[in-house]
């Protein structure tokens, strides 16, 4: 199966996140599909950045987003409150308003 997870990155006491597509079969920190954001709790304002396109297309094809991905995702409007995916149209008019 296919996942959509956070791969860990940055020094010791210091991380920050990729947000990747991987085989749920692969290690934390190992072999990814592809990079499709990023996300440093670190930083103030916290800096989180997804490639919203991609993230609907490994959805759309059947990814599964852990627990905290699926938080992260509804943050940039890519899935609604009930982790639903939300097409591109709907999105781009919530954040016009």
């Amino acid at each position: 199966m296919v996942k959509i997870r956070l791969r860990r990155t940055g020094k010791t006491k210091q991380p920050s996140y990729r947000l990747v597509v991987a085989d749920s079969r692969s290690p934390r920190d190992g072999k990814f599909i592809e990079i499709i954001g990023h996300y440093n709790p670190i930083r103030q304002p916290k800096v989180l950045e997804v490639k919203a396109d991609r993230a609907r297309y490994w959805l759309g094809v059947g990814a599964q987003p852990t627990d905290t991905a699926t938080a992260l995702l509804k943050k940039v409007n890519v899935l609604d409150g009930e982790g639903k995916l939300i097409p591109a149209e709907e999105a781009a008019l919530s954040v016009e308003d």
